[in-house]
């Protein structure tokens, strides 16, 4: 087959599926965003997330990243139940040092009916996975996060 003929088939191939590919993929955008829109509305009972927020001002691609993969592909599965989700990403903040985050998805497990002997058994699990120093970092993050009725 020569180029001519390559090119030709490839560009009739494009004017037939490529819009399409490209609906298609506008569509599962759409969805994907929708869904992270459901679980973050899900999280925060309706109040929204400030921090998210506040980068689709200025950093719209990230925010829309978080919203659609990381909140609707990946958040958005139901392998996990939401207490397992949220206790596993607190340990995991916790474990990093990712204070602020750590803080907002305690105050998601409280909200989603985990106890706080709960979030300070993950915080006690902390001295294993990541030591004592970011353990007590936890400890005292998890302290300034408040009761989900108090808010």
């Amino acid at each position: 087959m020569s180029l001519h003929t390559s090119n030709t088939l490839a560009a009739a191939y494009l004017a037939v599926f490529g819009s399409l590919t490209l609906a298609s993929l506008d569509a599962a955008g759409n969805e994907r965003h929708e869904r992270g829109m459901a679980v973050i509305e899900h999280l925060s009972g309706g109040a929204g997330q400030p921090v998210l927020e506040a980068l689709r001002e200025d950093y719209p691609f990230l925010a829309e990243g978080i919203t659609g993969y990381a909140l609707g592909d990946v958040w958005g599965r139901s392998e996990l139940d939401d207490r397992t989700r949220q206790l596993a990403a607190v340990a995991a903040f916790a474990a990093q040092g990712n204070l602020p985050y750590m803080k907002i998805h305690a105050g998601y497990a409280l909200r989603l009916g985990v106890s706080r002997e709960e979030l300070k058994e993950v915080v006690y699990l902390t001295t294993v996975t990541a030591g004592f120093p970011r353990a007590i970092d936890a400890a005292q993050a998890l302290r300034e996060v408040p009761n989900p009725a108090s808010r």
